[in-house]
């Protein structure tokens, strides 16, 4: 067990006590001393990384991912020998193993399970709520959310474009001026994507917010286990360098997803080009052309984040990327924030 890193109480100023107001429903909710979650980065959101973020008073969160039962359960437990403090477990919804990792997590007593993908699929969320977990799931419209909150959901968190990784269409000012007056009275609401200060934590907390989620602002800490190359692009980059894939053909489907621009971001839209023309040469059947586009960053994140490769591999970043100026302890990270939302609700107040 580590020594625990509580964040340092802000001040008693107006606005400290006005941010410890505002974010006091969702910190019990979480049960951390400060309503931050950290997002659930495949291979940078694992045991170092979540401990230390539970340690120093916010929400860490296992990113499950592409990981079998066998190693959720490894590192759950790793996790939890690093901290007494309590973390949660995003899980995919199309997961082939889904309801074991479910069975995981309630074995090892999570309290909260991140629910990421899309609608869960029956029987998810019961499987879930049995164990006495709660459940978070990402809402990315007005209508999802509101079927989530009808079948049992006990928080959500809605994330804008600017985000990295996968993405959805609609910028996160905007998702939040939508959702939060319909939603922040019935469940715990959660605003992520392009957030990298504490002025727009106190923004969103007083739009109704309980409290936010971050990704891209922790990849740099020091208890980050990233390759230092992943780490140096994310300091060396500007919020424009993030930028969202590109899909070239309708028939080659492609997620967006958000990451720094490098020679691989290039080579993947010059792929789409050939395979493209591959099909209308019919030289390749359909089903093969998307399989080739499907699988062409297969690894690639893994490549930049524990490998190094940032040129080739996937270098996931959010739109925040440009705050992200240099590496620090990740308390504080969080001890900044507070005070710049501390001080964002001083200057409101006079």
């Amino acid at each position: 067990m580590t020594d625990t890193l509580i964040a340092p109480a802000p001040s008693t100023s107006t606005g400290a006590r006005r941010l410890a107001t505002r974010m006091e429903r969702g910190a019990r909710f979480l049960g951390s001393d400060v309503a931050i979650m950290a997002g659930a980065m495949s291979w940078v959101s694992e045991r170092n990384l979540v401990s230390a973020m539970s340690n120093a008073g916010g929400f860490g969160v296992i990113a499950c991912g592409a990981m079998t039962p066998a190693l959720l359960d490894a590192e759950i437990a790793a996790t939890k020998a690093m901290t007494d403090r309590a973390f949660g477990v995003n899980l995919i919804t199309m997961h082939p193993d889904l309801t074991a990792l479910i069975q995981v997590c309630a074995s090892h007593r999570v309290g909260h399970v991140v629910l990421a993908g899309g609608l869960p699929p029956k029987g998810a969320l019961e499987a879930i709520k049995a164990s006495g977990a709660k459940v978070i799931c990402f809402a990315p419209t007005l209508a999802l959310a509101k079927k989530l909150v009808r079948s049992g959901v006990d928080a959500l968190v809605i994330e804008g474009m600017e985000a990295g990784g996968h993405i959805g269409p609609v910028s996160t000012s905007v998702l939040a001026q939508e959702m939060l007056p319909e939603l922040a009275q019935v469940v715990p609401v959660f605003v992520a994507g392009g957030i990298g200060r504490g002025e727009a934590i106190a923004g969103y907390l007083d739009m109704g917010a309980a409290g936010v989620q971050l990704g891209t602002r922790f990849v740099c800490a020091t208890e980050s286990i990233a390759h230092p190359n992943f780490k140096r692009a994310f300091i060396r980059a500007s919020a424009r360098d993030a930028v969202a894939s590109v899909q070239i053909d309708p028939r080659l489907p492609v997620i967006p997803v958000r990451a720094l621009k490098n020679a691989g971001g290039e080579l993947f839209t010059a792929r789409q080009r050939e395979v493209a023309q591959s099909l209308d040469e019919g030289t390749v059947a359909m089903a093969e052309a998307q399989l080739q586009i499907e699988h062409y960053w297969a690894g690639a994140l893994r490549r930049a984040v524990i490998d190094g490769d940032v040129e080739h591999g996937s270098v996931m970043a959010g739109q925040s990327v440009g705050m992200v100026t240099k590496e620090e302890p990740i308390a504080a990270i969080i001890a900044s924030l507070m005070d710049e939302a501390a001080q964002a609700f001083d200057k409101r107040a006079a």
